[in-house]
């Protein structure tokens, strides 16, 4: 009964409620993220004085509505269930996933308030994301060291530098960005970055990471060639075929679009979707991308 299950997970992440098909939409629509001002600015202080975790398990319930207790329960079934798909002959590229501190914030006092709070009060912000990045941490640790992924999926979605003036972007993105791509790199993982939106002003900061330890995931909106041209000998690129293309396209321009990144990316790149595969995407098409990738 869950359109996208994932779908589920999304307030935890964005502090924001969830609008689902067959309860709050129409059967044939997509999940969507029910954004609004929720979060306050007096909220900032709670959760410098009582803890982010603390803060959330009382803001998630009762202001958005989510069962997180629920949810959480849900998750512990998740050992197991990459147990089974790696017995079945798969591979779980990613069984850790992580997003940045600042997605909650925006999510929660809405992209654009979150965005006047950066101008208005920057230290009160600074200090609220400091307490919750010390708390993500701790928990980020344990949860490699639980698991042992080879690959952990850092999602900074909001957090592309199209969005923020540079120092800006520095102070309450990148800043918190290296420091989870530094432990994941610590503790023995790499790291695949998620970089939705137009990252190119930004792109050599990523040089900052030894080379070979981190994967640059585009869909599509940064040229992938400008990827390759200014940070291809650090990273792995990974992108970045356009989800349009897999609903409206042919499979021969799927196979010709794919074939050519394949070729002119060469190695230390993996072929894949811009961002994620439709849910209404054409078998024959992902049968096409799939055929560029093996030579099939």
């Amino acid at each position: 009964d869950q359109p996208f299950s994932a779908a589920l997970n999304f307030p935890m992440v964005f502090m924001s409620g969830i609008k689902l098909p067959g309860r709050d939409l129409p059967d044939d629509m997509l999940w969507q993220l029910d954004e609004k001002e929720v979060m306050t600015p007096e909220d900032y202080d709670t959760i410098i004085n009582k803890g982010w975790n603390s803060f959330r398990a009382d803001y998630l319930p009762n202001r958005v509505n989510y069962d997180l207790q629920k949810t959480l329960k849900d998750l512990e079934y998740a050992g197991q269930a990459t147990k089974n798909i790696e017995e079945a002959g798969y591979v779980v590229y990613a069984p850790v996933v992580h997003t940045l501190v600042n997605e909650a914030l925006s999510g929660g006092r809405s992209m654009a308030k979150f965005m006047r709070d950066l101008y208005k009060i920057p230290d009160k912000v600074e200090a609220t994301l400091e307490v919750i990045q010390k708390e993500e941490m701790e928990v980020l640790r344990q949860q490699i060291r639980a698991a042992k992924p080879l690959t952990v999926f850092v999602s900074p979605s909001r957090g592309a530098s199209e969005f923020y003036a540079p120092k800006l972007w520095e102070r309450f993105v990148w800043k918190y960005m290296k420091e989870v791509g530094d432990i994941i790199i610590e503790e023995g993982s790499i790291v695949n970055f998620h970089c939705d939106g137009n990252w190119e002003r930004d792109l050599e900061y990523f040089k900052e990471f030894p080379k070979g330890k981190c994967v640059f995931e585009s869909d599509g909106v940064t040229d992938i060639y400008k990827i390759k041209e200014k940070i291809g000998d650090t990273v792995c690129i990974k992108g970045d075929v356009p989800s349009g293309m897999m609903v409206l396209g042919t499979p021969d321009e799927v196979y010709e679009y794919s074939s050519r990144l394949v070729r002119d990316m060469g190695t230390g790149f993996i072929l894949s979707n811009g961002c994620a595969m439709p849910p209404n995407a054409k078998a024959e098409n992902i049968r096409a991308m799939i055929s560029a990738a093996t030579g099939k």
